[in-house]
């Protein structure tokens, strides 16, 4: 009789990670982080405590839902779409594509992604996998936990950050396929549009029933293809967004 593995997936999948590499690309949050204008800032309390001699610790933290490195589900702006319940867990583990603007946004901060480089990158890689994770590279989080360099306005308040394009955009969701997309900038849209209130490239993500991180980090490392992305986060009843661990293996 052929013997019973006690674990097969684990035996399958143990010698798959051996050796690789474990990437956290999450920002640890705390009060008085760069965060959107409108939102309050974080709060935290201590309701027990060791060190005032207390049996154990427990905070309580008060936050907004886009805290950090955070998860948008499309009820973020989508009335009736897809809260952060309904979103399937077997939905955050994916394949990982980086597009990378790094050199761009180096000598200018409102670069976007162009077709060129969708072009560039699939004639080095192949096609981009349908149902992956499409992260936008760009440099940008290592200005933090700086507020003014993260927001990078000029005198006038207007704030150049480098995000996303409509044409990129619509290709990987429409064209792709890809599940999800994720970025280093505080928003989707660059910053010259935010500035006049215009968000309408995360409206068009979220209104496609994709999900997207924000203020994602560490990604300068990453190769350009090859990793896998894992995104977890809490699972509150009708949930509209909430700070997320994110990272790579590769």
């Amino acid at each position: 009789m052929r013997e019973v593995t006690a674990n097969k997936l684990w035996d399958d999948l143990g010698p798959v990670l051996a050796g690789r590499t474990f990437t956290d690309l999450t920002h640890a949050f705390h009060p008085g982080q760069p965060h959107f204008p409108a939102f309050p800032d974080e709060t935290r309390e201590a309701l027990f405590d060791l060190e005032k001699g207390d049996g154990f610790t427990a905070h309580r933290y008060s936050i907004v839902g886009q805290w950090g490195t955070h998860v948008d589900p499309p009820s973020h702006f989508i009335r009736g779409g897809r809260t952060l319940d309904q979103i399937p867990v077997d939905d955050m583990v994916l394949p990982l594509v980086i597009l990378d603007i790094t050199e761009r946004v180096r000598t200018n901060a409102d670069a976007t992604p162009t077709m060129a480089d969708i072009e560039a990158w699939e004639k080095r890689n192949g096609t981009i996998p349908a149902g992956s994770f499409v992260a936008l590279r760009t440099g940008w989080s290592q200005r933090w936990p700086d507020v003014d360099a993260m927001a990078n306005k000029d005198d006038e308040g207007i704030s150049h950050t480098p995000g996303w394009s409509q044409s990129v955009l619509t290709f990987l969701l429409e064209q792709r396929s890809v599940s999800a997309v994720g970025h280093e900038q505080t928003d989707t849209d660059p910053g010259g549009a935010t500035s006049r209130n215009d968000f309408s490239l995360e409206t068009y993500v979220l209104k496609q029933n994709r999900w997207q991180i924000e203020l994602l980090a560490n990604l300068s490392g990453i190769p350009e293809t090859g990793a896998a992305l894992v995104a977890t986060w809490p699972k509150p009843l009708h949930g509209s967004g909430f700070p997320a661990r994110v990272f790579a293996i590769h």
